[in-house]
């Protein structure tokens, strides 16, 4: 029984450091997307 609940905690440990990469990926896209709509409204000055 310890084995299992070992497994059950790398499985969420590895579920944890996925959800916290895909979000780091979203956060990053979502910065460069404003960045890129500032710049394309702000360029016509």
């Amino acid at each position: 029984m310890a084995e299992r609940k070992k497994v059950r905690r790398g499985l969420a440990g590895r579920c944890a450091a996925l959800v916290k990469e895909q979000r780091a990926r979203i956060y990053i896209l979502r910065r460069c997307a404003t960045l890129l709509l500032c710049w394309y409204i702000h360029g016509d000055d």
